[in-house]
């Protein structure tokens, strides 16, 4: 069964995963450091860590398993996930997934490196309507695939790769 888990503390598609993960009634896990509010259904579960470094990490890493997807933007978190079969979908609709997790850690590490030394002081851009849309396709069809897949049926139609295609 699939099932979805939310790093919450920062994450800005909340809103929109609830509305997926009820119109496909999955199991959610919003796990943040901290009272989150949410819908009041037993499909949506608040899980609070207790305060560290990385205990939501560590918990959504424990728990999620092959066919579940993980919303985050943590790319070392995402890299655990990969690892157990786990789909990464970044709030922005990046897919992180055995193919690019690699190429991921490598441009997280060269920005770490750069912004230590001062060669690059920006953040990143703001987060824009175009983003959540691109998250929302990215999502669904994510849900889609994990559940085919979860249910042995795989894919039945060759599949065209594309910048953003979903976690197989």
């Amino acid at each position: 069964m699939t099932r979805i888990f939310i790093d919450a503390d920062a994450c800005p598609v909340r809103d929109e995963t609830y509305r997926v993960a009820l119109r496909y009634r999955l199991q959610t896990y919003v796990v943040s450091n901290r009272m989150i509010a949410v819908p009041d259904t037993p499909l949506i579960e608040r899980v609070v860590v207790t305060q560290g470094m990385d205990v939501a990490d560590d918990w959504i890493a424990e728990h999620a398993t092959a066919h579940d997807i993980v919303i985050s933007a943590d790319i070392p978190l995402a890299a655990r996930c990969v690892a157990n079969g786990a789909c990464v979908l970044e709030p922005r609709g990046r897919i992180l997934d055995q193919d690019a997790i690699g190429m991921a850690l490598a441009m997280r590490n060269l920005m770490t490196d750069l912004r230590d030394t001062g060669a690059v002081m920006q953040g990143s851009r703001g987060f824009t309507r175009a983003d959540r849309s691109t998250f929302l396709s990215a999502l669904d069809t994510a849900v889609v695939r994990a559940r085919r897949q979860a249910t042995g049926h795989g894919r039945t139609l060759p599949v065209i790769p594309k910048k953003n295609a979903a976690c197989p």
